[in-house]
This record gives C-alpha cells, structure tokens and sequence, in this order.
C-alpha cells in the first residue's frame, strides 16, 4: 500500500504539471483569439448544420470540393483570418482555382461564431 501510496504521489506531481504545459504550448501555438474549445465546437458545426462535409467530406479530405486536411491551400495560404474570409464571403466559380464555387458559409446559416469556429476547425487541420 505504501508504494501505491508513492506513485500516486509521483504521478500527481509530475505527470500533471507536464500535462498542463503541454496544453498550455499548445494554446501558445493557436492564432490569436482561437481556443481549443473553438476547434472543437468547430468540427461539430463542421459535420452538422454548417454542412461543409456535403462538399469537403466527412472527414474533410475532399469530395466535390478541394480537401481541407492537407497543407495544400488554393485561395490563401492556410491563415486562420484568411480561411475564415473565405468561409463568410464564399469564392464565386469565376475566382475558384479548383473551378468550383462555394456560396458564402457554404451556404448555410452558421453564425458568425460559428464560422469562426469551423475557420478554427479547419486551420488546425493542417497539422500545424
């Protein structure tokens, strides 16, 4: 008992606190006003009501529309403020690279939280 007593000691002190700086370095390294929760809430808006799966896929890999989850970007060069000027102003067939339009929230009624939320989704998909 006394040892199980130790590691739990040890784990709480050390494991812990390493974890919580993880987290932290990790907050760090988003693009200002972007949280982990953003992401999160992002990926659900992503594949429900902001229907961006219809054209990107369900795993965002592409369908119709170019693949979101690579480091290839066709209208910027994958910012966060960039990906979110495409999501609320769309790009019109005639300024698509990929020759395909995409309305304005990818015509849906996200909010404009809610499409910063699936900005924040999307740009962490790069493996940033």
């Amino acid at each position: 008992m006394i040892r199980w007593g130790r590691l739990t000691f040890l784990v709480a002190t050390f494991a812990f606190p390493r974890a919580g700086m993880a987290q932290s370095r990790a907050a760090d390294s988003l693009p200002a006003g972007v949280t982990v929760q953003m992401i999160a809430d992002g990926k659900q808006v992503y594949a429900g009501h902001g229907v961006c799966y219809a054209c990107h896929g369900q795993e965002a890999v592409g369908g119709m529309a170019p693949s979101l989850a690579d480091t290839v970007w066709l209208h910027s060069r994958g910012e966060y403020d960039k990906i979110l000027a495409t999501i609320l102003a769309g790009v019109p067939a005639g300024e698509s690279k990929s020759g395909i339009m995409m309305p304005a929230r990818g015509g849906s009624s996200i909010t404009d939280d809610e499409a910063r939320a699936v900005a924040a989704y999307i740009w962490s998909l790069s493996g940033r």
